[in-house]
C-alpha cells in the first residue's frame, strides 16, 4: 500500500456522459449506437456511445459522416439542462465525501486523497466513492488512483469504460512506456505527427530523448513533455469553487439616447465576456441586461437560455432584452451585461447546434485573441 506522506490523486470521469444521461431518460437506448449532437447534415457529434465507436465514430466528427458509417445510429439533439443537473448531483456527492476535489469539466473530477491512508486505504475509499456516485446518480463512472494528476488521468482513459485502475508509486514510467505518444495529454495532432515522423511511437522512446533535444525541437512544450514522459507532474488539485457570474458594465462619460451607439456597446461588451467564458471553459444558462437612466432609475431584465458561450447566440439575447427594457426614451447613463448559472463546459457542448464551420471559426478567433489581445479582433457590429 501507499505510504501516508505520498500524494494520492484519484481521477474520476463519467463514461460517455451525455449519452449516459440520455440512456437514463430513455432506457431503450442502452446497448445501442447513440450519437449526441447536431442532427442536421452540417451538425457535429458531441458524444457517442461505445457501441457507436465500433463503427469508427468519434466526437467532433461531422454528423453526416457518422450517419454514413452507422445508418442505424440513434441521434439525440442534446439537453444541456439535464446534463447540468446530473453534473451538479455528482459534484454534490463528491463534495460531501472528500476533503479536497477539483471539477475539471462538466463530467471530470480530481480528488486529492493525500494522507488518508493514515485512517483507511485510499484505494478502498476511491472504490467506495465510485459506488456511491453510481448509486446516487445512476451514471457509469470510471476512476484511476495514482501519485499525480497526469498518471491518474491517462490511466482512467486507458481503463474506460467502467475503469477501476491503480498505478502504484514508482511504476509511473513503466505504466506509460508502452502507450502511444498520441495518448499523452498535451500532445496534439501536429506534435504527434512530428514525433511519429522521427520514429517516436511510444512514450518509452519519448522518455529516452534528452531533455535538451526536446526543448530545441518543441520549445517550452518540449520541457513539459519530457517531464510527463518520465511520469512527473506536480500540478496541484485546485479546490472547486462555483463561480456565480461574469459581468461587465459601462458608464458613459456623457448620457446618450443614441440607440445605434448603445447597440454597438452591447455587442462589444457581450463579445468581451463571452470570450472570457470560453477562456475559463464555462457556459452560461442565464443572461441579464442592466440599464440606468440619467435620473439614476435602474432596471434589469433576464432570460434563461440553453447553455452556451457563443457570441452570436448571446448577442441576440442581449439585444432582445435591451429592446424590451428600454421603454422611456430617456438619456441612458449606464448599461451592463451579466451571465449567471455558469457551468463547466467546452467547445464540444456547442456542437449540439453549431456547424463544424462555426466551431472552427470560434477556435480560430479565440486563438488570435489569446495571442494578440482580445481587442485586436471584433465583430463589425461592435465598431
Amino acid at each position: 500500500m501507499y505510504l501516508s506522506d505520498q500524494r494520492h490523486i484519484a481521477h474520476f470521469d463519467l463514461d460517455t456522459f451525455f449519452v449516459s444521461v440520455e440512456c437514463l431518460k430513455d432506457s431503450r437506448l442502452k446497448g445501442k449506437p447513440v450519437l449526441v449532437g447536431g442532427s442536421g447534415d452540417r451538425g457535429i457529434v458531441a458524444s457517442c456511445s461505445y457501441e457507436a465507436r465500433r463503427f469508427g465514430i468519434h466526437s467532433a466528427m461531422p454528423m453526416k459522416l457518422a450517419r454514413r458509417l452507422c445508418p442505424q445510429a440513434i441521434i439525440r439533439q442534446g439537453d444541456m439542462e439535464s446534463y447540468s443537473q446530473y453534473s451538479r448531483l455528482v459534484t454534490e456527492v463528491i463534495a460531501d465525501s472528500t476533503p479536497l476535489f477539483e471539477k475539471a469539466s462538466i463530467d471530470e473530477f480530481y480528488v486529492d486523497l493525500t494522507g488518508m491512508d493514515k485512517y483507511f486505504g485510499s484505494l478502498q475509499f476511491t472504490g467506495n466513492l465510485k459506488k456511491k456516485v453510481v448509486k446516487e446518480s445512476g451514471l457509469p463512472i470510471s476512476y484511476a488512483l495514482a501519485g499525480n494528476k497526469l498518471i491518474s488521468k491517462v490511466a482512467t482513459n486507458e481503463g474506460k469504460p467502467n475503469a477501476e485502475m491503480w498505478v502504484a508509486l514508482g511504476q509511473e514510467k513503466n505504466f506509460l512506456a508502452p502507450l502511444s505518444v498520441a495518448k499523452m495529454p498535451g500532445v496534439g495532432k501536429e506534435t504527434a505527427f512530428l514525433l511519429l515522423k522521427m520514429g517516436v511511437e511510444t512514450i518509452k522512446v519519448l522518455s529516452e530523448i534528452p531533455q535538451e533535444m526536446l526543448t530545441n525541437l518543441l520549445g517550452k512544450n518540449g520541457q513539459s513533455l519530457w517531464r510527463k514522459a518520465q511520469g512527473l507532474d506536480e500540478t496541484p488539485v485546485v479546490p472547486y469553487h462555483e463561480q456565480k457570474s461574469i459581468s461587465t458594465e459601462n458608464t458613459f462619460q456623457q448620457d446618450t439616447i443614441d440607440i445605434a451607439f448603445l447597440h454597438t456597446q452591447l455587442v462589444r461588451m457581450t463579445e468581451r465576456i463571452a470570450f472570457q467564458l470560453r477562456t475559463e471553459n464555462k457556459l452560461t444558462g442565464c443572461v441579464t441586461v442592466k440599464l440606468r437612466y440619467s435620473n439614476f432609475d435602474t432596471v434589469t431584465k433576464q432570460k434563461s437560455i440553453a447553455f452556451t458561450a457563443a457570441d452570436h447566440k448571446l448577442q441576440k439575447v442581449v439585444r432582445e432584452l435591451f429592446d424590451k427594457l428600454y421603454e422611456r426614451r430617456m438619456l441612458v447613463r449606464l448599461i451592463g451585461v451579466r451571465f449567471t448559472q455558469l457551468v463547466p463546459g467546452n467547445d464540444q457542448i456547442n456542437m449540439f447546434e453549431d456547424t463544424e464551420h462555426q466551431v472552427q471559426l470560434y477556435q480560430a478567433i479565440d486563438s488570435i485573441k489569446r495571442q494578440y489581445g482580445e481587442r485586436l479582433l471584433m465583430r463589425g457590429s461592435g465598431l
